[in-house]
């Protein structure tokens, strides 16, 4: 009976070797373009994350959202290169998208006030109703002066001395400028 079962043994690791090495021409091809495809990928990323921080540069974008939107591309330019990586090796992709649509959904839900705060920010960057300097009030009877305006929020420096956070979708801000 062992020399039943490791006859059995010997054979199947007979036809993993015979299975291997005719595979090994694909797996080898297929691993080093997913190499290539990586590394041109990766400098490419590189090469556009450059000319878009350059193009905001001769905007004189606000720096946070200069930060914020130049690490957003890179972030879905690496996903789009993972995916492309992924498919040379001969992984179905299909999952992986339905994945991220899906993790796009539940974090847009869990995030709803957040991202509410967050288009505001974007709004107050691009538009900029206030800059740093200005002292400004709100209804909710907050009030100072701008040293910071982020993404999500603005940070207040009371007459008190205080530093306030103030979240973005504040309606009724009153401004007066400094200058």
């Amino acid at each position: 009976m062992n020399n039943l079962e490791l006859n059995d043994v010997q054979q199947h690791w007979n036809n993993f070797i015979s299975s291997a090495i005719a595979w090994a021409p694909r797996i080898i091809t297929a691993v080093i373009s997913a190499l290539l495809i990586y590394l041109i990928g990766s400098w490419i990323i590189r090469f556009v994350k450059r000319m878009i921080d350059r193009a905001f540069e001769r905007r004189q974008m606000d720096i946070s959202l200069q930060r914020f939107l130049s690490n957003l591309i890179s972030w879905i330019l690496n996903i789009l290169l993972f995916i492309v990586v992924v498919t040379q090796l001969g992984v179905q992709t299909s999952a992986f998208v339905a994945i991220i649509g899906a993790a796009g959904l539940a974090i847009g839900l869990a995030l709803q006030g957040s991202l509410s705060n967050f288009a505001g920010g974007i709004l107050i960057l691009l538009l900029k109703p206030f800059r740093v300097g200005d002292y400004i009030t709100s209804s909710a009877n907050i009030s100072g002066t701008v040293t910071e305006i982020d993404i999500f929020n603005t940070k207040l420096n009371t007459p008190q001395n205080q530093q306030v956070v103030v979240p973005f979708p504040q309606r009724d801000i009153h401004i007066r400028s400094n200058a």
